[in-house]
């Protein structure tokens, strides 16, 4: 069954929080999707080339290689990559192929109380699709913690 995280960014933000998520994905053998709006996932695309001078994560945007890269970002349903593993990032919709996945990690900025909402109305529908959710949220020190 896929697991389905909610994570509560509340002291780093996404562009901080996904590339660690993605590393510790690629080490598991899992190729990866992170979709969201176009605007977001362009700025993504550049933080990942940018976010760690002794590190790379091989990605594309999907209207580019995206789909032969282990990461994928993009705009819309569908797995052009086979990623195990999904993340949905600025209210983007849990997709219908969900149970398909491994995983499926939404993010959303705790300090943003309309993306708050949002997450809340996304856990009671996957709860009513007969999802095991759990819900993650960062520590003072900015581990994980399973709060529910």
């Amino acid at each position: 069954m896929t697991e389905l995280l909610f994570y509560h960014l509340q002291r780093a933000p996404l562009e901080r929080v996904l590339p660690g998520l993605l590393e510790k994905s690629l080490q598991r053998g899992w190729r990866c999707a992170v979709q969201g709006p176009q605007e977001r996932l362009r700025a993504l695309d550049d933080v990942l080339w940018t976010y760690n001078d002794e590190a790379f994560l091989p990605h594309g945007l999907e209207s580019d290689d995206g789909p032969a890269q282990p990461i994928v970002l993009v705009t819309h349903e569908g797995n052009p990559n086979g990623a195990a593993i999904r993340f949905l990032v600025d209210g983007a919709p849990l997709p219908a192929d969900a149970p398909s996945y491994e995983r499926i990690v939404l993010m959303f900025d705790g300090n943003d109380a309309d993306a708050v909402q949002g997450a809340r109305d996304q856990w009671k529908q996957a709860k009513e699709l007969g999802f095991a959710a759990t819900y993650w949220q960062q520590s003072d020190e900015g581990r994980w913690e399973k709060k529910a």
